[in-house]
């Protein structure tokens, strides 16, 4: 399980020290952090689509998530792409567990 990001000061510590890798349809950016819990923030921009699509990007990825090992201790913000809206779920964890496994820790 994980905890989510809250603050945009929490994401933007994330974008300015972590490591990213973009593959398919998702960017992860990922950080070390100082607590032992592991974090998670989505961002869904316009490009994606109107705010239904958005929306929808964003659920598939926090179930993708689910399903998804993470580092114990990291600190991940998940992006995005136009596919996450209509890409079989199959390939949305795929690329999830590639881009994970290539974020440098």
């Amino acid at each position: 399980m994980y905890l989510s990001l809250a603050s945009g000061s929490e994401f933007s510590t994330v974008y300015r020290t972590g490591s990213r890798c973009h593959t398919g349809g998702v960017t992860v950016i990922g950080a070390r952090s100082e607590t032992t819990s592991t974090r998670v923030g989505f961002v869904a921009g316009r490009k994606v689509g109107n705010a239904v699509a958005r929306n929808r990007a964003k659920r598939r990825l926090r179930e993708a998530v689910r399903r998804v090992q993470l580092e114990p201790g990291a600190t991940y913000v998940i992006i995005a792409d136009r596919q996450v809206v209509d890409a079989p779920f199959t390939s949305i964890i795929a690329w999830l567990e590639t881009a994970i496994g290539q974020v440098p820790r």
